[in-house]
């Protein structure tokens, strides 16, 4: 089990101009060698955008865009024509295959926190498709990447077994937890290769994203 702390992922973003991101994988300009991907992961970015800010319109090709909301509203807005609102508890699903051009912005008058994750497709190309799920209460599945998302909100005290998977990785959205025998905080993630059992147990109200792959 590899854990990586908040406080590790890199930073970027343009935070004069209210974007501010915290990068898990090698990203834009901060390009890490040794932390390119882990399975079909690419990157797990966590984006803050204050009210009036986002990024403008650009170019995604051959990748699955999965974005979870935390806080706040966020707009979309792709070369499709497709429009529309993200709220807290849904899920976006962007698959860019051969090739799509969108815009994300904070549109409202609070503060908005997505975590935004790229898994590479088991087979480029396509016609690009676009989902929303709203208030996601179920395993969310990308089988074009191999991979399944969960989201586990935990009560404290509440324990809950990983799904078993050749690869998993977990990241803390909020809340703190002990997984096995070590403690995990906000932003902090696992990547946890095998398919031994490992248990999660909530000190506190805690939300966690965690993908299961199959490669």
């Amino acid at each position: 089990m590899d854990i990586r702390r908040a406080g590790e992922r890199s930073a970027g973003g343009d935070p004069e101009s209210g974007i501010v991101s915290r990068h898990a994988f090698s990203f834009g300009s901060h390009y890490d060698p040794d932390n390119l991907r882990f399975g079909a992961l690419i990157a797990c970015n966590e984006e803050r955008l204050a009210p009036g800010a986002g990024f403008d319109e650009h170019p995604h090709s051959h990748t699955e865009i999965v974005t979870w909301v935390v806080e706040g509203e966020l707009t979309h807005r792709d070369s499709t024509g497709r429009e529309s609102v993200v709220r807290p508890g849904d899920v976006q699903h962007l698959s860019a295959a051969a090739g799509v051009r969108h815009v994300e912005r904070n549109d409202g008058d609070t503060p908005l926190t997505f975590l935004q994750m790229w898994l590479t497709p088991l087979t480029p190309g396509g016609t690009p498709a676009y989902t929303v799920t709203r208030a996601l209460t179920t395993p969310y599945p990308v089988p074009a990447a191999g991979a399944t998302l969960h989201v586990l909100r935990l009560t404290p005290g509440e324990r809950a077994a990983l799904p078993d998977a050749p690869l998993r990785y977990l990241h803390v959205v909020r809340g703190d937890l002990r997984l096995d025998t070590r403690t995990l905080g906000p932003g902090d993630s696992a990547r946890i290769t095998g398919t031994q059992a490992v248990e999660a147990r909530a000190r506190t109200a805690t939300d966690v994203l965690l993908w299961e792959m199959t490669a």
